[in-house]
Order: structure tokens, then C-alpha cells, then sequence
């Protein structure tokens, strides 16, 4: 989808601090349902730092999803204002921001968005080629992607060749493919079986701690929570707390934490 730079409006505030790759300041986000308004977002304050991977809870329709589109760029807000990488979005035109986004941001959803007549290693290539990267590079990187979600081996097999893990490995290569400043995942392991989902969690913090991958993962399961570096809860379209993942194996801390 591409969207009007005139749909984000800045408002004032500081530039976003050094080793800062996400800061979002006072976000608001309304939706129009029929003669009534939604509000989404109620302000947010969001604040990414290079190496980081931050996990966003809270109930279904808290504003989690909304949250990371609005920050990647996928959607606009009303008001408020977001920098990537010090860059103010505001300022960026449509084919600026959907270049950004190309180049410098991967993404990883519950649903795995393989072509099903692609190998693995030529679903991983697709947007590079897109973005007109040569074939040979293309390939190259690919499979360099491949191997470091442990796919090397599989990477002529198409989706239905493969296991829901293994695609969802797949996926999360194609995110890696173009080295993003930072992937954003929404629900990522909301489609696989427990043991799955602890395999791709696994991959995905081996990544940050070898890689130092930057990360942004939206999820409703506390065991995803409990394996990143910091938890922003939401409710209602407001961050309610940040919480040290520890606090997730200890329930009376937990609950004073959320105020509960």
C-alpha cells in the first residue's frame, strides 16, 4: 500500500538520542467506522535501540498491530511523530519511505506469505530482485540467508515441501535477506505447535544475541515475552507498563508491576 506524505503530520519534539533506530513521540492513530471514530493509538511514546528485541503484549485490540504498522511505515498516523534511524518519517516522501522499507526493515507475520510455485531460496531472493539487485547477488545472498536459519539444505524445496517451522524459516531469511536495521514480527509463532514456536523464538534470539538483530515482535504468548529484552504491555491503545521479562516467572512482582 502506498501512502500520502501528506497523511503524517509531525508535531514538534527532540530529535530521537544516538543508537536510537525506533522513537516514536505522543502517536495517535483513529480509524472511522461508519459515522463513529476509533482511536487506536492514545499518544504513544515508543522508544527502539539498536540490539534490542522488544516484545508488545496485551489483549487483542490493545493496539499492538497498529502500533508496528504505524511505526514501519505501513500505515499513517493523525498525529505525532516517528523517526527511523533519525530519519523524521513525516519528511519522507511515498517512494522514499517505500525504499526505506525495502532496504532497511524486514518483516515476519503469523501468516508466511511464500509464493507456493518459488523454491525456498527463490522466495528468499523475490524482493532483492525487486529491488534490482542483480541475479547472481540475488541468489548469493539468499542462500547466505538461508544458511543462517539453518535451511541451507532445503532451499531448492517449495512451501508445500516444507514444515510450518522450516516456512516460517524461510520468512524470517526473506527478512534477514537485505541485513535490516530492524525486523519487525507480528505473531510470528502464532501459526506453529508449541515445540515450533519454541524453535523459531530460539532462532530469533540466537539471531539477536550472535547477529545483534534488532527486533520488534507483537505476541500474546508470555513464553515469547519472557525470552526478549524488554515487554511493553498496551491496553486500549496506551502503554499501561514496561516490563523486565523476569518479571514473567515471578507472579507477585508481575502483578504489582501491572498494577494489579
Amino acid at each position: 500500500m502506498v501512502l500520502g506524505r501528506s497523511m503524517f503530520r509531525a508535531s514538534r519534539g527532540n530529535a530521537p538520542h544516538s543508537g536510537e533506530i525506533v522513537s516514536a513521540r505522543a502517536v495517535v492513530k483513529t480509524y472511522a467506522t461508519g459515522k463513529e471514530t476509533f482511536q487506536a493509538l492514545k499518544g504513544v511514546d515508543f522508544t527502539v535501540h539498536a540490539g534490542e528485541m522488544v516484545a508488545v503484549m496485551g489483549p487483542s485490540g490493545s493496539g499492538k498491530t497498529t502500533l508496528l504498522n504505524v511505526l514501519s511505515g505501513l500505515d499513517t498516523i493523525d498525529s505525532g511523530q516517528i523517526w527511523l534511524e533519525g530519519k523524521d518519517l513525516a519528511t519522507m516522501s511515498d517512494k522514499a519511505r517505500t525504499a526505506y522499507r525495502a532496504q532497511r526493515m524486514g518483516f515476519i507475520f503469523q501468516v508466511y506469505n511464500l509464493l507456493p510455485v518459488l523454491s525456498a531460496v527463490e522466495n528468499v531472493e523475490l524482493p532483492l530482485l525487486v529491488s534490482g539487485v542483480s541475479q547472481k547477488e540475488a541468489r548469493r545472498r539468499s542462500m547466505a540467508a538461508l544458511e543462517r536459519v539453518g535451511l541451507d539444505g532445503w532451499a531448492a524445496h517449495r512451501p508445500a515441501e516444507l514444515s510450518g517451522g522450516q516456512r516460517q524459516r524461510v520468512t524470517i531469511a526473506r527478512a534477514l535477506v537485505n541485513n535490516p536495521a530492524i525486523v519487525w514480527a507480528d505473531e510470528p509463532t502464532g501459526a506453529l505447535d508449541s515445540k515450533t514456536a519454541n524453535e523459531i523464538m530460539g532462532l530469533l534470539h540466537e539471531l539477536n544475541q550472535r547477529d545483534g538483530l534488532t527486533s520488534v515482535i507483537v505476541t500474546h504468548d508470555p513464553a515469547i515475552g519472557a525470552r526478549t529484552d524488554r515487554i511493553v504491555r498496551m491496553r486500549d491503545g496506551e502503554i499501561v507498563t514496561r516490563i523486565d521479562p523476569i518479571l514473567l516467572t515471578e507472579p507477585n512482582l508481575l502483578a504489582t508491576a501491572s498494577g494489579s
